[in-house]
């Protein structure tokens, strides 16, 4: 895996979270227990904190980024999708962002809430507890989330975490 302090900060992760061997880390990024951290995401801690909480699921090619203004805050037992963008925000505990969502600048996605995949969560928007957020920009859904699911989902990819930091082996020469 690729892990880097830049001017001094050093991610801090938990040793019993897993971070794919492709996913790029950098700077001040704190990483929880449990969570895992999939091939080609990067954490990108240069300007502002990053921080993923426990058993939290960031997935392949997510991309997430802070400001000097605004932190990166993810709960405990978040999933977030492929290819998300989660930018200076707040994912409260047991949040899902879909694949392929955008997150933007001060908003908060509430517990239990859901962004469905591919929309955007603009600048300063709230998206309610259990709500689901749609379209671009997103439109809120009230009480439509899923809260069986997102756990379902978060446990699933603490246990493959598991299998993959046990089972996993590279079988081509690395370089």
């Amino acid at each position: 895996m690729a892990i880097y302090q830049l001017e001094g900060a050093a991610p801090r992760i938990d040793p019993t979270a897993y971070v794919h061997p492709d996913a790029v880390v950098i700077g001040d990024v704190t990483i929880g227990a449990e969570s895992t951290i999939w091939p080609g995401a990067v954490l990108r801690g240069d300007y502002g904190t990053i921080t993923v909480g426990a058993r939290t699921s960031v997935q392949d090619g997510t991309v997430i980024h802070a400001t000097a203004e605004c932190s990166t805050t993810i709960g405990d037992g978040c999933v977030i999708g492929h290819l998300a963008h989660l930018e200076g925000c707040l994912l409260e505990h047991d949040s899902l962002v879909g694949s392929g969502s955008v997150v933007l600048h001060r908003a908060v996605v509430s517990v239990g809430a859901t962004v469905a995949a591919n929309a955007v969560v603009t600048n300063d928007m709230i998206v309610p507890p259990g709500a689901l957020a749609v379209g671009i920009p997103a439109v809120i859904k009230e009480g439509r989330s899923n809260l069986l699911f997102i756990h379902g989902a978060a446990a699933l990819y603490v246990a493959n975490g598991k299998r993959y930091a046990a089972g996993l082996v590279r079988l081509d020469p690395p370089g």
